[in-house]
């Protein structure tokens, strides 16, 4: 019996039917390295014997009406991976729009509470003959890290390597919690609270008025509830669509040595150039620069229990400004800014909080807000999530055969219907887009706006160069 952390548990308590709080990813391999061809069958087998030793894919929540703490993970005694593994085929022709078509419907199911909280969609029929593959795992098991950590256990840096030794599996729990240990270890954990909040305010109340006095001085994240609202900050729906691109990694690693900032600061400017180019065309760029929500990975930092370890920051993505040189390097400044803002916030400050969580105050309060469609009634808290994930440098092999791209799908969230998550792979840069259909009808045209922002930067950085030559 493992406790949940009460930032694990919260996005149990969020979730709603129309806001799902699960995370995916569209794996795309190329059956043609796989030493034995490609079956579903044999797929499926090697998936069951590797997930045999991963306990993160055979644990599921257990509660109890006595349990006045968070829930807890168990084994899952009936543990099957039929449940968990299907096998579909995309609609005719197979290109990437009936594929994203099958992926945001996909995205749009909630998991099953009653059985581990992952799904994986082996999809064929795709027309150049790959084979791709759709996952689902929730949020209250993984963040970035340990998602990715997760999946690449599923993979190898060899099309043939030996499977795993099935005779090193880890024991096996019980799977189920005794109800009078959840109960009285519960009990023990809801007493302590009161006591943990009061050493919790005097650490966070001065946090208040230092971050006043860091934006008089300019030296602040953006405040939450400062951002422009344009047509995805709203009341989203169970809805879901997916888009995705791919972009050369080596050429925004040279944009990034042309202007002397981080790969994260090109990404973040590739954003606000693709969103720049959406908006212009909607007839809705705001005259005030969008604010995106990064998460932060604090794993290297925080020592309290629990899966998710990651804080928020906030970070302007300077769509108020047309040239894109000059984009670029207000962002690397913004988040300069932002990431000493962020740690001088406490890496475990997001975690604390959580700790007092409650199902019944978080559930009942997020239905309401959902019901009476708050999020369009207050000043938008932040435009988008953005999140980059660093991926492998050299080549995968997903079971067998050959990753060729990987796009991870984060959630989306009352008042921020949409999420774009990038993550690296070899020498490329995949980037995922998932939207409220509702809100964001046409993600492709937003997925399409990213070549050319890259293609914008890469002018500048010539440009750039060439005064620097000058200069010399």
């Amino acid at each position: 019996m493992e406790r949940l952390s009460g930032l694990d548990a919260s996005f149990l308590y969020l979730e709603t039917s129309t806001q799902l709080l699960h995370v995916c990813g569209l794996v795309v391999i190329d059956p043609s390295t796989m030493p034995n061809g490609y079956s579903f069958e044999a797929l499926k087998t090697e998936l069951a014997t590797r997930v045999r030793l991963m306990p993160g894919f055979r644990r599921k929540i257990q509660d109890s009406k006595f349990n006045l703490d968070h829930p807890v993970w168990v084994d899952d005694p009936d543990f099957d991976v039929d449940r968990h593994c299907h096998r579909v085929a995309v609609p005719a022709p197979g290109g990437a729009a009936e594929l994203s078509e099958l992926c945001g419907h996909i995205a749009s199911q909630p998991l099953d509470r009653a059985r581990p909280l992952w799904e994986m969609w082996v999809i064929e029929g795709l027309d150049d003959g790959r084979i791709a593959v759709m996952s689902k795992m929730h949020h209250a098991g993984v963040d970035g890290v340990t998602g990715a950590n997760m999946m690449s256990q599923l993979c190898s840096i060899e099309p043939d390597a030996a499977p795993p030794d099935p005779s090193v599996a880890p024991n096996k729990h019980s799977g189920s919690a005794n109800t009078v240990e959840m109960a009285i270890s519960g009990m023990l954990g809801f007493a302590s609270r009161p006591f943990k909040i009061a050493a919790m305010v005097p650490k966070t109340v001065p946090l208040v008025p230092d971050w006043i006095t860091r934006a008089r001085r300019g030296q602040s994240m953006p405040a939450p509830f400062t951002a422009p609202r344009v047509s995805f900050n709203g009341t989203i729906t169970g809805h879901r669509n997916v888009a995705y691109v791919q972009l050369d990694l080596n050429t925004v690693k040279d944009v990034k040595n042309a202007f002397g900032v981080k790969v994260n600061d090109v990404v973040l400017t590739l954003v606000a150039g693709a969103l720049r180019a959406y908006l212009e065309d909607r007839g809705e760029l705001p005259e005030n620069s969008l604010v995106a929500m990064v998460p932060v990975s604090v794993h290297a930092k925080s020592d309290r229990p629990g899966t998710n370890k990651v804080s928020g920051m906030f970070s302007q993505l300077h769509t108020d400004i047309d040239d894109p040189a000059e984009r670029l390097r207000s962002i690397a400044d913004a988040n300069a800014v932002s990431k000493v803002h962020n740690e001088a916030l406490g890496a475990t400050l997001l975690q604390d909080w959580a700790q007092f969580a409650g199902p019944a105050t978080f559930g009942a309060a997020m239905r309401v807000y959902a019901k009476l469609r708050l999020a369009e009634r207050h000043p938008v808290i932040h435009n988008l999530v953005v999140s980059n994930v660093p991926g492998p440098p050299m080549p995968l092999y997903f079971l067998g055969g050959r990753v060729t791209a990987m796009y991870p799908l984060g959630p989306v969230f009352h008042g921020a219907g949409l999420t774009i998550t990038v993550m690296s792979l070899e020498d490329q840069l995949n980037v995922g887009l998932i939207a409220c259909t509702e809100l964001v009808p046409n993600l492709w045209s937003l997925a399409d706006a990213f070549p050319e922002a890259l293609e914008e930067l890469v002018k500048a950085a010539a440009e750039h160069n060439a005064e620097e030559t000058v200069a010399d």
